[in-house]
């Protein structure tokens, strides 16, 4: 019997299983899919806060238009299986979902771990040999075409094809060891940088420690080099001790990954995006004329959250005890121009412990899109987060390991019959 072997049993590991055995029938191939954790499905665990954020429901084009990285390399395998086949393949697990704003796709208990328990029965129930607590070596290359792997024990196995789903090195408690970027190195294949990506942002300005805390909804946000716009956004953010986070930033993150440590990026957040500068220095007299024998530290409440405050009026250089009808019209220019362009430098990301996803990896170049097969090793495959390739919140990365996985699993299996 003919046999694959899968390397991770994360959602794109799991997935390549499942279908290498749909592809080849139950008992025509055996699947052996190996992790070094003692249970599938680790990082999947906690992905959207514990709720697996399963996919995006969006079309084709929407989905394409959130990847990042590499998105047309993704194109035959998005078409092979989409957001649709995921959903299918759960819900006729028996897990059921819902799909909620933005069309982002969660299970209808809330909980990951009926995402995980579904395709694990699925696994089970269709034959797939699981191995956990299992660690790969190496893998077993020979005239240009993996044999198989070798284990931590120094024990071998031979394969007529491997899949490499290791993931990325983001989260590393979950077991995310870099070990598939290793093993395509020693392959002879090209591992460029990686980087943190849907990471929050490290923020030099003193301001972001007097305002930790603060949510901030429906703003605008843009990321400058210099004079260039890197990025720009509109959503929801969050103030910490050491900077900004929240899905405003976190996609903000994916865009500037490789020119942080290059420094002069600025982020430039718009407080009031719903107003021009004119609508709002005509809202702002207003305010004024309402509290005009009012001090300004308390003449603003309508207009900002409180903890704002003192730091727009810092940045005004003026007196907070300054009286409204005392402030003249550059100060009011100035209060506009802060609202407009509240201004902070970027000095870095926080590292991947904190990363949703990792950006970089095995170079598409040098992958099959049409079958995720290597095009420098016969019989070698990835899948997942181990490719150089990423996209923003929204399941848009996990369909990126669905797709890739499926195709891996399907066509590894195509293969050999």
């Amino acid at each position: 019997m003919k046999t694959i072997i899968v390397i991770g049993a994360g959602a794109a590991g799991m997935i390549a299983a499942l279908a290498a055995k749909s592809a080849a029938g139950a008992g025509a191939v055996r699947v052996l899919l190996f992790d070094g954790n003692e249970k599938v499905g680790k990082k999947l665990f906690i992905t959207g806060k514990g709720r697996c954020n399963v996919t995006n429901a969006s079309d084709m084009k929407t989905v394409m238009e959130n990847v990042v990285s590499n998105p047309k390399f993704l194109y035959s395998a998005f078409k092979c299986f989409g957001s649709a086949d995921i959903m299918k393949i759960l819900e006729d697990g028996g897990c059921r979902l819902k799909i909620e704003r933005g069309n982002r796709v969660f299970p209808v208990s809330d909980h990951s771990s009926d995402v995980i328990n579904t395709l694990y029965k699925l696994l089970k129930n269709a034959g797939v040999n699981i191995k956990l607590n299992c660690i790969i070596k190496k893998l077993l290359i020979n005239d240009r075409k993996c044999s198989g792997v070798v284990l931590a024990n120094g024990s071998s196995i031979s394969a007529d094809a491997v899949i490499v789903a290791t993931g990325g090195i983001s989260y590393r408690l979950t077991g995310s060891s870099g070990d598939g970027y290793k093993f395509a190195s020693a392959a002879g294949h090209k591992v460029s940088e990686l980087y943190p990506s849907l990471v929050p942002l490290v923020l030099s300005e003193h301001d972001c420690t007097r305002l930790q805390g603060l949510s901030l909804k429906n703003v605008n946000a843009a990321v400058y080099k210099g004079s260039k716009r890197i990025y720009e956004g509109f959503g929801e953010l969050l103030f910490t001790h050491f900077g900004v986070s929240g899905p405003l930033i976190l996609s903000a993150s994916s865009y500037i990954a490789g020119l942080v440590k290059n420094g002069n990026l600025r982020l430039v957040i718009d407080l009031k995006p719903a107003l021009d500068k004119n609508v709002l220095d005509a809202r702002i007299l207003r305010d004024f004329e309402k509290y005009k024998n009012k001090s300004l530290k308390n003449a603003l409440g309508d207009l900002l959250l409180q903890s704002l405050i003192p730091v727009i009026i810092d940045r005004m250089n003026i007196s907070p005890e300054t009286r409204v009808n005392e402030i003249k019209k550059e100060h009011r220019h100035r209060l506009v121009n802060i609202l407009k362009d509240f201004e902070f430098t970027i000095t870095g990301m926080r590292g991947f412990d904190e990363a949703v996803v990792t950006k970089g990896g095995v170079s598409v170049k040098e992958v099959e899109p049409s079958s995720m097969e290597s095009k420098l090793i016969k019989s070698l495959y990835f899948a997942g987060e181990v490719l150089d390739l990423d996209a923003l919140t929204g399941g848009y990365n996990l369909q990126i390991a669905w797709s890739t996985g499926w195709m891996a699993g399907s066509c590894a299996a195509g293969s050999l019959l």
